[in-house]
This record gives C-alpha cells, sequence and structure tokens, in this order.
C-alpha cells in the first residue's frame, strides 16, 4: 500500500469508527479529495483498489460510498486508539448495496460462460489438476492474448479455496515473469529471496514469491519469457520442493506450492522440454473467435452488466450495436471485446447522461468497432447464428445476477462514469457548448482506456493491428467505400476487404509522397477490360479518394484498383503465389504471419522459425517443406531475416521444383504487403518481386499533397546530455540494445553534449537523416524529440518499432506527473539498469536532496520533474566517473568561463557538500557541465 493509499485508507477507518455503535460513516470520492488534497482521479483510482484488496466496500448509489470493509473493521483499532474500549464485540452489519464477489463453495467454474460449451474440457482440467491427490497437479494455462488466463487462474485458486484444498487465509500469489526476462540473478532473489550480504545494498535477509506461496498456489504468467536458467531453478524445485536463497550454501528451505503457468507462446516451441514434462495437465482457453454464437452473446450481457451496475442505470444495445461488439473483436478477445463494450457504453452514457435509461445505438458507436458489422456482414454464417440468439433489443438491468461475477485483471482501476460526470459539469460551468463538451470528453475517454489496456498485453481498439500500419482516416475511408462497392455489386467479396484496401491505399499514397511513378503495363489494361462494372467502379473511387485527401490520384491507379476489386470479388483462389518468411528466433516468424494471417484472412502463407543453435542442414529442410506446402502453380516468394538465407534459393528450386524469388531483411510491413499482393488477380512472382524491391512501408499522411524526395542518407537517433559522455552513453546503450535484438543495422545511435549542439548539428544532418532525439534538449528538428523523462518510463521496443515504421510519426506522450515518491522510483529504477558501480540504493536519496538544493537557488519551480531527473541523472554520472576516476574533459576557454560565472561558488558550495556526503572529490570539468545544464532551464 502505497504512502497515498495508506493516507485514505487512515481516513476511511477513522471515520468509520466514530459511530461505533451504529452503522459506520461513509466517505465519497469528492471528499477524500477535498480533505487530503488528493486529485480526484487519484483518490477514485486508490479507493477502488482498496475495495479490490478487501479493505473497503463501495454502495450502488451515486455518489458513490465507500466503507470499511467487514473483514477490515476490527483493523480499525490500530488506526483510532481512543475508541478501542468503547467497542463492543458485536457483527458488523453490512450495509445494503455494498458491491460484493459471487464464489460457489462448491464450484465456481459453474459461473464461467461456457463452462458446458467451449470451456467444459478447461474446466474439467482444472478441477483435475486441484482435486488430483495427495497435493495436486503443476498445469500450465495456454490461450491467445485476451482469452482469460489470468481470471481462469483466480477462479481455480478459488475453487481449491472453497473445496478446502488450501486454506481460506491463502492467497494466490501472481508473478510476472516478464519482469525479469534477462536477469537471472534478480529472477532467482524475486523468486527465492536472498541472504544478507549476497550482493551489495542485501543488509538484511529477504524472501521470495516462493515462501508467500507456501502452502498455497503461485501463478507464474508469461512463464515463456523466462530464461533457460529461471526454468531449470523452477523445475528443480517441482521436483524436490527444496530451495536455496540466492547468496545461501548448504541451508536448503522447504515449501510446499503448487504452480500455475500462463503462455500465449506453444510451450514446446518457447519452453524447456525437461520443463514442460514437469507439468502434466495443459489447459487450452479457446479464442473468442471460435467460441459458438450463444457464449459470445453472454459474453456482452456479462460485460454490460458490470457497466449498468457502475451507473446504477438500465442500459438498452440495438441488435447492430451488440453485432458490432462482437464482430471488432480480432486479435484481443475476452480482453478486446471488454475494452469495445466500456468505450461503447461510456460514449453511450455521455451523450445520454441526463435520461433515466441508457439507450445505445450504432450512431452512438465509434467508426472503429462500428466497421466490426461491415466484417461480420462478411461471415454469414456467424452473422445468421448470432441473429438467432439476439432480440432486437438488449436491455440490461444494473443489479441482474450476471454481475456476481469475480472481477478480472481488465477491471478499470476507477470510475470512468465519475470522471464523465465531473468533467461535463466543469465544462458546462466555463460555458463550453455540448458539442465541444462532447469531443473533449470523447478524447478523454480513449485516453484513460488506451493507456489502461496496453498494459494489459494488447493496444485499445483505436491501435489494433491495422492502426499499426494504416493512417485511421484510410481505415475510415476504407470502410466508407466498402459501403460504396457492396451496394454496387453486392456482398460478394472477401472478409479481408476492409485490410486488403486499406493497406492498398495506404502503399499508394506513400509511393506518391516520395515521388514515384508507376505505369500500367498492358497485360494489366487487358485484364481489367474484361470486367467493366470493376473498372467502372475503379473509377469512381479514384476521384473519391483524391476528393477524400484533396489531392489529385493519377489515372493509372484506377486499372490497380480495378485489378484489387476483381481480386477481392473472386471466389477462385487457385493458382496464388504462396509465401514463406524464415527468420531466426523461436518465434520471429510466427509472429508476423500470425499478424498477416489475422488481419487478411489468408492461408498462403507460412512461417519457419529457426532458433539460433539450429544447424543449417535443418533450416533448409524446413524451408524447403514450407515451400512445397504453400505452392499452388505461381511460386513463391522467400521472405528471410538474413542474407545467408538468400543463398538457399537456387537449391531449393532445383529440388523442388518451384520457381522461388528471395527478398531479405523481412519486416512485418513487408510481409502485409507481399501476402496482399500475392493474393492479387493476374500477379506474375517476378512482378511481385520487382514491386517490393521498391516497398517503402505505408503512409501516414502526413506530408501529403506534396511530393517528398526519397533520402538516401543513413538513419540516425541523437541522444543529447550535458556532456554527451554520461546519461547520453546510457541511452545509447539502451537503443542500442534494443536495435541489436531486432536486428537493426541501418540506425546509428550518436552522442552529443547539449553544449555544442548547436555548433555540431549542421554537420550531423549533412551527413545523416536523423529520424528521432531524446536527451535534455529538443534540437528542434522535423523529427520527434522524446525528453528524457518519457523515454526512461516507455518501453524502448515499441519507441523503435514506431519510429522505424515510419518516423515522419510517432507516439509521444504528454508530459509526465510525477510527485515525489515517482520521481524517486523512476530515477531508482534507471540507475539499477544503467550503473555497474553504483548502489543505486544508497546513493538516491544524497542526489535528490543534492538536487532540490540547486533548483532552490536558482529558484527552478518544484513542477519541473524533467529538469529534476535529468540533473539527478546526470550527477549520477558524474559520481560513477569521479568514483573509477575517469572525469569528463573540456577546454581551458570552457573552465575559465566557469571561473568567471557570478553563479559559480554557490554550485561549487553546493558539489563541495556532495563531496564530503559522498567522501569522493568532484573535478572542475564536471562543475562545467553542471552549470551548464542550469543555465539552459534558466534560460528556457
Amino acid at each position: 500500500m502505497n504512502k497515498r493509499m495508506e493516507k485514505i485508507y487512515q481516513y476511511t477507518a477513522q471515520k468509520s469508527a466514530t459511530n461505533p455503535h451504529s452503522e459506520p460513516s461513509a466517505v465519497t470520492t469528492k471528499e477524500i479529495s477535498q480533505a487530503l488534497a488528493i486529485q480526484r482521479s487519484n483518490a477514485s483510482k486508490d479507493l477502488n483498489q482498496l475495495v479490490r484488496d478487501g479493505k473497503l466496500t463501495k454502495t450502488d448509489s451515486r455518489p458513490v460510498k465507500y466503507f470499511l470493509s467487514q473483514e477490515a473493521y476490527e483493523e480499525a483499532d490500530k488506526y483510532v486508539e481512543s475508541y478501542k474500549q468503547e467497542r463492543a464485540p458485536r457483527k458488523k452489519q453490512q450495509p445494503q448495496h455494498i458491491q460484493t464477489s459471487f464464489v460457489s463453495r462448491e464450484d465456481i467454474f459453474s459461473n464461467i460462460i461456457g463452462i458446458n460449451g467451449s470451456m467444459k474440457n478447461a474446466g474439467e482440467q482444472a478441477k483435475a489438476a486441484i482435486l488430483y491427490p495427495p497435493k495436486g497437479l503443476n498445469c500450465l494455462i495456454t490461450g491467445p492474448t485476451g482469452s482469460g488466463k489470468t481470471y481462469f487462474a483466480h477462479a481455480m485458486f478459488q475453487f481449491a479455496k472453497a473445496n478446502e484444498v488450501i486454506s481460506a487465509d491463502k492467497e494466490l500469489i501472481v508473478f510476472n515473469c516478464a519482469d525479469y526476462a534477462n536477469n537471472p540473478e534478480l529472477l532467482m532473489s524475486h523468486l527465492f529471496g536472498y541472504a544478507k550480504g549476497a550482493f551489495t545494498g542485501a543488509d538484511e535477509e529477504k524472501t521470495g514469491v516462493i515462501d508467500q506461496a507456501d502452502h498455497s498456489m503461485l501463478f507464474l504468467d508469461e512463464i515463456h519469457r523466462l530464461p533457460p536458467e529461471g526454468q531449470e531453478m523452477i523445475f528443480y524445485f517441482m521436483d524436490h520442493g527444496t530451495y536455496s536463497r540466492l547468496g545461501e550454501t548448504g541451508k536448503p528451505h522447504a515449501a510446499e506450492v503448487r504452480i500455475i503457468g500462463a503462455t500465449t507462446e506453444d510451450p514446446n516451441s518457447s519452453l524447456l522440454d525437461t520443463f514442460v514434462r514437469r507439468i502434466p495437465i495443459n489447459i487450452q482457453l479457446p479464442s473468442f473467435a471460435s467460441r459458438p454464437a450463444f457464449e459470445k452473446v453472454d459474453l456482452v450481457k456479462v460485460m454490460v452488466s458490470h457497466e449498468a451496475h457502475r451507473i446504477q442505470r438500465t442500459i438498452s444495445l440495438t441488435e447492430d450495436v451488440v453485432k458490432a461488439l462482437i464482430g471488432s473483436v480480432s486479435y484481443g478477445n475476452i480482453g478486446q471485446l471488454k475494452s469495445n463494450v466500456q468505450l461503447v457504453c461510456a460514449r453511450g452514457f455521455l451523450n445520454h447522461m441526463h435520461e433515466e435509461q441508457i439507450d445505445i445505438t450504432i450512431e452512438d458507436v465509434p467508426e472503429g468497432i462500428r466497421s466490426g458489422l461491415i466484417l461480420l456482414a462478411d461471415n454469414r454464417g456467424t452473422s445468421n447464428e448470432l441473429s438467432q440468439n439476439l432480440e432486437s433489443k438488449l436491455v440490461i438491468q444494473p443489479n441482474e445476477d450476471s454481475l456476481n461475477i469475480q472481477a478480472d485483471s481488465y477491471e478499470l482501476p476507477y470510475n470512468l462514469y465519475d470522471i464523465i460526470g465531473d468533467k461535463a459539469e466543469l465544462l458546462k460551468a466555463d460555458g463550453i457548448d455540448q458539442e465541444t463538451i462532447n469531443h473533449f470528453i470523447s478524447t478523454d475517454i480513449n485516453v484513460h482506456l488506451k493507456s489502461f489496456y496496453k498494459d494489459h498485453g494488447f493496444s485499445f481498439y483505436a491501435d489494433n493491428k491495422l492502426s499499426e500500419f494504416v493512417d485511421r482516416k484510410i481505415i475510415e475511408l476504407t470502410n466508407r467505400i466498402y459501403s460504396m462497392v457492396t451496394e454496387r455489386l453486392g456482398n460478394d467479396f472477401q472478409s479481408n476487404f476492409v485490410y486488403a484496401m486499406s493497406l492498398h491505399i495506404s502503399s499508394f499514397l506513400k509511393k506518391l509522397q516520395l515521388g514515384e511513378k508507376r505505369e500500367v503495363n498492358d497485360n494489366i489494361r487487358e485484364m481489367v477490360t474484361a470486367y467493366p462494372e470493376e473498372l467502372k467502379l475503379a473509377q469512381e473511387i479514384q476521384q473519391y479518394i483524391g476528393e477524400w485527401f484533396n489531392i489529385i490520384i493519377p489515372e493509372s491507379e484506377i486499372y490497380y484498383l480495378a485489378v484489387l476489386l476483381v481480386s477481392l470479388r473472386s471466389a477462385s483462389q487457385v493458382g496464388r503465389i504462396g509465401v514463406v518468411v524464415g527468420a531466426h528466433g523461436n518465434s520471429t516468424a510466427t509472429s508476423m504471419v500470425d499478424v498477416v494471417k489475422q488481419l487478411l484472412d489468408v492461408d498462403q502463407v507460412t512461417a519457419v522459425d529457426m532458433p539460433l543453435d539450429m544447424p543449417p542442414k535443418i533450416a533448409f529442410e524446413k524451408l524447403k517443406q514450407a515451400v512445397l506446402s504453400v505452392h499452388e502453380g505461381s511460386g513463391v516468394l522467400l521472405l528471410v531475416d538474413m542474407g545467408s538465407l538468400a543463398t538457399f534459393n537456387e537449391k531449393i528450386q532445383r529440388e523442388t521444383g518451384v520457381f522461388v524469388r528471395t527478398i531479405d531483411m523481412v519486416t512485418t510491413p513487408l510481409v502485409l504487403e507481399s501476402v496482399r499482393k500475392a493474393s492479387v488477380f493476374g500477379t506474375s512472382l517476378d512482378d511481385l518481386y520487382e514491386s517490393l524491391k521498391h516497398f517503402h512501408g505505408y503512409s501516414t499522411l502526413e506530408s501529403l499533397p506534396a511530393a517528398l524526395t526519397e533520402n538516401h542518407l543513413p538513419k540516425a537517433i541523437l541522444a543529447i546530455c550535458a556532456s554527451g559522455e554520461g546519461t547520453a552513453v546510457h541511452i545509447k546503450n539502451m537503443i542500442q540494445t534494443t536495435l541489436d535484438k531486432k536486428r537493426i543495422k541501418d540506425v546509428e545511435v550518436l552522442t552529443v553534449s547539449a553544449v555544442d549542439l548547436s555548433q555540431l548539428l549542421p554537420e550531423i544532418q549533412k551527413h545523416y537523416q536523423v529520424i528521432a532525439a531524446t536527451g535534455v534538449v529538443d534540437p528542434q528538428l522535423a523529427a520527434p524529440f522524446i525528453t528524457l523523462e518519457n523515454f526512461i518510463t516507455q518501453n524502448t521496443d515499441e519507441l523503435i518499432d514506431q519510429l522505424l515504421l515510419n518516423h515522419q510519426e510517432v507516439e509521444t506522450k504528454e508530459p509526465l506527473v510525477f510527485d515525489e515518491s515517482e520521481t524517486r522510483e523512476v530515477c531508482l529504477n534507471y540507475l539499477e539498469k544503467n550503473f555497474t558501480f553504483l548502489n543505486p540504493q544508497k546513493l538516491i536519496d544524497p542526489l535528490l536532496q543534492f538536487t532540490e538544493e540547486v533548483m532552490n537557488n536558482w529558484q527552478i519551480a518544484s513542477e519541473e520533474q524533467g529538469f529534476r531527473i535529468n540533473f539527478l541523472l546526470h550527477a549520477a554520472g558524474m559520481v560513477e566517473r569521479a568514483a573509477l576516476q575517469q572525469p569528463l574533459s573540456t577546454s581551458e576557454e570552457e573552465k575559465q568561463k566557469l571561473l568567471n560565472d557570478p553563479d559559480y561558488e554557490s554550485l561549487h558550495i553546493q558539489v563541495l557538500s556532495l563531496s564530503r556526503v559522498l567522501n569522493l572529490t568532484f573535478p572542475i570539468t564536471e562543475e562545467v557541465y553542471l552549470l551548464a545544464l542550469i543555465n539552459h532551464q534558466i534560460v528556457d
């Protein structure tokens, strides 16, 4: 429990105790916010977390009221000593309308949707694993992202408690293996604990999660991220039931722990065979798409029930809305459905806030989810099955029985409807019209849900897989084109129409941006003359696209659009070009192919994963078999990640008789474009190969309608710090690690001193195409700038992906807001990951104090978290350099300039103070850069 949450709990406990002989007093979010000077959103978040932790309960009414829970009631004594004698032993009556969780004393699985259908086998396996004598069986839960693995693990734990297999006072211990994937020593210390003196900073013995899970259950989420050493640690414990703490020898500890693992990957390819053999039960959860229609409808009902319960109003949805919600689910499964339900209900609440019942129609549904209705219409069997299970309107009351299910990991940690209501009230009081209010709050809803679901393994619908490659304005345009096409030519089109057309439009717009022209060859002209309807419609689409973007689309594009329409309308898929993706790594190729299959709904593409230790002979055989499996008579395109694999081309062709062309440096966008074009009617392998050699990705529309020229300079990312040698080097290492991991060799990371930036930048731009910059100074380039505080809190892998997919546009976050403890945590995490010769735990507080003194002396506002973080991290580098006797260098001119600066004496006194605390001497050259940082902040 953090300090802020502790204050909230203490305040609530005190208020509950003030009426010990009657029903306890309640608190509201507004009261907490005002009484404790806490932002309302933070107060709401913490109150709801306390509810989930069992410390508080809350009412169904509005405004929501919070009470001390029955279990925590006695704990209030420690906060209010004066009432200890007054309180007589009694059983506290639970207030009416308290939100509770329903847990069957016999079989919690009976409450899971599909337990007698698609989830039946999973439920039976889970019960067998828990009840198997004498101590149950370890098991693995597999299934795609968002399929409910965490929820199912919690259900297993509740079932074990209800059947007295695990004591009622025990908790499920959850451990995310991804957090320690690259650090086996840190993993071991967290799993098994460590002995005093095991490493620097280990001042006392500490237990690990195995100790916490003794006689209980340990849930290892993302278990495929365990390194081989970690898997060996776990299976040794499975075999012997004993373990040693880090730093201990000859002192084994024993624990009785049931282990449940969860993974989205194939266990046989992502886990050691010796590890898999020790897990006898593999529970496979179904994808959302594979569930029957009535289960999908029931899932929507339950999720809408949650929202109706939150706002205590009846919610109705038309049949089209339910179908759109179900059709909008692609790769995110149940988790994605829940995010979409929350968005639709939030939008409905915003549009009908002052009505007694929230009646949601298709007009209330955002475009991105509405397109699910179109996609569903392509699958007539599913659409008809849903129609048989749906009435014209689905009406959900706020207190239906379907609410009584256990909360899952996708439960928002705050009441979104409180946020909507409060903001609407404030904006209205400021005289803002309703249309503008709706626009502002709709954006807010998207931001809240997007940031929450990004932490759960998949993105919010607005960032779905397609919009990772294609601009949303293009997707919106394509949905309109689809309506135009089906109205004229009927519904006889493939289900991947929106995806294929969006990628096509994005690709040719990119060529237009780069100034590339493509002529229509005679074969294509002759081919489309046999399809006059498609040709005429293609001409209209060409004009429509031009009007949509206010640009001139070349007439040659009409023929390519016509060919695409013919391809997407054609029922026959015989003779397509096959595509094989081969890449080193356990699942690199499979991951790319999975994305393409989900988006384009095709089967003429296959993946070959090649672990680094796979012999070349075996790799060749796998690629050869893959080529044969996708060959349909028109040849096969081989996409590989390294040039060495391209040497297999001629040998495969010789041994199989299949015509093969090879392109290396494969990426997901390249696979998308390859498979899309390979499916186009009349495309030859040579034409496909030639077109892909000049593929530059998909358009982001930033520079339309102006034509751009291709930049042939090597790409570079600037890492800027005060000296160019301290924090910048650490940033460079972080970025370089990601580039190396992704085998990206055409991007260089340059470290630059803020002092020399203006002088060096023109020269850098002569030799490099700067695609981004990060650090302490914004160089004001036509490229994204990521502040240092944002950079160190972002996922570097995602950041690099965004930059390389199209460096003209990268999602940079709003300036982060940290309180004191969060600033300390951010800096501490950074120091622990990037500094080898320091003890961050002991150094962090002296550095914070030094930074605060500098800010106070130069009257730098306390809200300037960016400066605080930048200065502290630079100072940490100064300490490490002093300890290693590797100080920065500077010119005599700069030293003299420093000595003549009127502010030098004040800085020198503060540096001397830090020197005494750390027993280190800092040379004058370090003070040059410290003052440069300060002066830059003051100028800004």
